[in-house]
């Protein structure tokens, strides 16, 4: 079992690795809507395999929480909320769902990686787990964010194994 870090001392550590991440503390967040889903979604990105995300247009709305952007950093947190990952965003397209292509599917690393699987899965989270009363549309905004890993080092995830 890893020992649990504040999301500052995480941070401080990442910038004693990376001297040029910023001394602002980012955002810090998890993947999916269970603690099972973040483990899972993480292992995929601390793997090399997930460097996309989705999120719809309209929770964003909804919660108020500003729209991530380009060169921006996050802190990715594990299901119990320990900090485990910095990623940096690297791109942003606001898409129709239904205008979602295979090569962002493939990106987000789940299942077969295919588009069917993608929106077969995104669908039903969203109709489950959506934060504004709209749920799901087939032509609903969706955010699609492509991300690299910075931290820990792909290396010494590897190490690891």
């Amino acid at each position: 079992m890893t020992e649990r870090v504040s999301v500052d001392d995480f941070w401080a550590g990442c910038r004693a690795e990376l001297p040029q991440l910023p001394e602002t503390l980012p955002e810090a967040w998890a993947f999916g809507a269970t603690p099972a889903h973040a483990d899972e979604l993480l292992a995929l990105v601390l793997a090399g395999v997930k460097t996309g995300t989705a999120s719809s247009l309209w929770d964003y709305q909804e919660s108020g929480d500003p729209l991530p952007q380009e060169g921006e950093f996050s802190i990715i947190l594990d299901g119990e909320g320990a900090p485990r990952a910095v990623i940096e965003t690297t791109r942003i397209r606001t898409i129709p769902f239904d205008e979602v292509d295979a090569e962002h599917a493939h990106a987000e690393g789940e299942g077969d990686r295919t588009l069917a699987h993608w929106r077969e899965v995104h669908e039903r989270y969203w109709r489950n787990h959506s934060e504004n009363p709209r749920g799901y549309e087939p032509d609903m905004p969706v955010v699609c964010e492509r991300f690299r890993l910075l931290y820990p080092p792909a290396a010494s995830v590897a190490a690891r194994r």
